[in-house]
């Protein structure tokens, strides 16, 4: 499995669906996982190639250094080469390309010129986007539906070198035995911008359903404060909206609330210079939770807040809290609304007045959010299941 990053050095949702899916392949379904992922270390040679192990699954880490040229960043031959070395060595069965920025896509042309098939898997907007995921210089979201290259004079610093490594992605992209995409969404998008087009399967992430308990410690912190909790774990971005959430709380006249908020950065920087002692209600910012550690966070509020002012590709928090029990209120977000469980009148567009998140807000106050059933969201165990399901034909395919 070739993921950007993997555990011990993790960030980001994407390393959290690799590392557990491949936890639970191994545990539920008897497969022998090797990671590839990376690192840049300036104590280390460049390209050098460092083996870490944890929860049984080794991890070699490519370590690359900080200054690349451009082409690197998508088409790395050092990496490449590294990359071709593990794959003879290592004699795998097939190999999962998951979420590959940084690593470049050597890694389906190092497996094809060895004859292992690739499960490709997009993640975000990364193969057919320059700048990764369709927010523009200005931090507003492009809108194209499909891409054109064409259009992206504007976003990009050399129009011929984003247009080589767009048609070059949509090359390699065409070698992968399957597709996978966590969203209709995405798939649809990126299929109508020329990646592969009619390859692709959606294969939904998974999340970590509550623990043991969970429900009864919820119940239990609503019994000794009975304030409605807002909870917010985009972080203080534009395009995560933030400002409108402000905006949002800014203009209501009542405090009896809380909202809690995360800081996901690896240094707790995120809210630093942040201050809420202007704002109605008590505000609270907790540090960044490991996956095992969610329900510390969830437990504690009653509405999760998704204001992402861009079309993602699917929304684990959203599922997180859904799985829960927790109310959300969410934008028109691509991928994050194909749960279902917000009708579509719902959902605030992209761009919106803050007028139309306070009005939410205060009907949540005034009519409460606590009495939601849980829904029902895929698991990682489910999601591993899937995936067995995908490999299984994949390599059924290749004997035929």
């Amino acid at each position: 499995m070739a993921n950007v990053f993997f555990a011990p050095f993790s960030y980001g949702g994407a390393t959290v669906v690799a590392e557990q899916v491949a936890k639970a392949l191994v545990r539920n379904h008897g497969y022998r996982v090797t990671a590839v992922s990376m690192c840049c270390r300036q104590d280390l040679a460049p390209y050098v190639i460092i083996k870490s192990e944890q929860a049984g699954i080794t991890n070699y880490l490519i370590n690359i250094p900080a200054s690349r040229s451009y082409g690197e960043l998508y088409d790395n031959p050092s990496v490449t080469s590294r990359l071709a070395e593990l794959i003879a060595t290592l004699e795998p069965d097939l190999v999962h390309a998951h979420c590959i920025q940084d690593m470049g896509t050597g890694i389906v042309t190092a497996a094809q010129s060895q004859g292992v098939p690739v499960i490709l898997s997009v993640h975000d907007f990364w193969w057919i986007c320059d700048r990764q995921f369709m927010i523009k210089v200005d931090q507003q979201y492009c809108g194209q539906f499909p891409v054109r290259i064409e259009q992206c004079k504007g976003c990009v610093d050399n129009f011929w070198s984003a247009k080589m490594r767009f048609d070059q992605l949509r090359q390699v992209a065409g070698k992968a035995a399957r597709i996978t995409y966590p969203s209709k969404f995405a798939r649809d998008l990126c299929e109508a911008s020329g990646l592969a087009p009619g390859s692709g399967v959606v294969w939904e992430n998974g999340v970590h359903l509550p623990g043991e308990g969970f429900f009864e410690r919820q119940a239990a912190r609503r019994e000794r404060d009975s304030r409605l909790t807002f909870g917010f774990v985009g972080g203080p971005s534009q395009i995560k909206g933030w400002p409108l959430i402000r905006r949002a709380f800014a203009e209501l006249d009542r405090d009896d609330f809380r909202v809690v908020l995360v800081d996901g950065s690896l240094d707790g920087s995120w809210w630093k210079d942040h201050r809420f002692d202007k704002l109605p209600g008590s505000w609270e910012v907790r540090p960044r939770f490991v996956q095992e550690k969610m329900d510390d966070f969830y437990a504690e509020i009653d509405v999760l807040l998704f204001m992402s002012q861009w079309k993602e590709t699917f929304g684990l928090a959203i599922r997180e809290a859904l799985a829960r029990g927790i109310s959300v209120i969410q934008t028109d977000s691509g991928g994050t609304t194909e749960h279902g469980a917000v009708a579509p009148e719902k959902l605030i567009p992209i761009g919106a007045p803050a007028g139309l998140l306070k009005a939410q807000i205060e009907e949540a106050l005034e009519n409460g959010s606590r009495l939601q059933t849980a829904v029902d969201v895929a698991s990682f165990d489910d999601q591993a299941l899937a995936f067995d399901g995908l490999v299984r034909d994949t390599l059924s395919d290749l004997r035929k």
